[in-house]
């Protein structure tokens, strides 16, 4: 492995660094991104139930034990309840945003990560390239074995940006789709609560 590495030269390092990172930030947002992390279910029936019974205090109390995304977007909206219904409305929607973006912090990088990788590999092959036209500049009957420096370079680099960039567009599209299901899951469960309070649909 280590050979394999070295014959791709310099480019090699970042092109690893990067497969690292990658990885990395694959396994901390899958399980930042799991379901009972974001939309504990047993939590929301709870919350619900509170609501419905005109116990908001005590509602209140459940969501702030609670460190899931919902638990942060019910409580904003609760903190508003009596109020018309576009107000409590605004409320969950602005909390809403600010979660839906926590839920996509770093899935972004993955996509920087992927076309990195590729340009880093890339560069690798035009190195190998310049190293192998140097070469036959140099000598007048060309050596193969002076070219195999060059030529390794240029598809081992090609090889080890393309391995990382493939499987982090992968993760990057994988994390990205969860996280928007999240955010529709929180949509439809601020609705639901939204008409628990306010069950009349007053908006004045």
């Amino acid at each position: 492995m280590l050979e394999f590495l070295g014959q791709g030269g310099f480019f090699m390092v970042p092109i690893l660094l990067c497969s690292i990172t990658a990885v990395a930030i694959f396994v901390e947002r899958l399980l930042s991104l799991r379901r009972r992390q974001v939309v504990p279910a047993e939590l929301v029936r709870r919350a619900e139930a509170l609501v419905a019974a005109k116990d908001l205090a005590a509602a209140m109390e459940v969501l702030r034990q609670s460190r899931a995304a919902i638990a942060r977007v019910l409580a904003a909206g609760l903190r508003a309840s009596g109020q018309r219904r576009d107000v409590v409305k605004d409320h969950l929607e602005e909390a809403g945003r600010q979660e839906a973006a926590g839920l996509e912090r770093f899935v972004d990088t993955l996509g920087t990560i992927a076309g990195v990788s590729t340009l880093l590999g890339l560069l690798g092959t035009i190195s190998g390239m310049i190293e192998i036209f140097s070469v036959i500049s140099t000598q007048s009957a060309v050596n193969p074995a002076s070219l195999a420096g060059g030529i390794s370079e240029a598809l081992v680099t090609t090889l080890a940006g393309l391995s990382v960039a493939i499987p982090t567009i992968v993760m990057h599209r994988y994390l990205l789709n969860k996280a928007n299901a999240l955010t529709l899951e929180m949509e439809r469960l601020c609705t639901r609560f939204m008409d628990l309070l306010n069950p009349d649909g007053l908006t004045d």
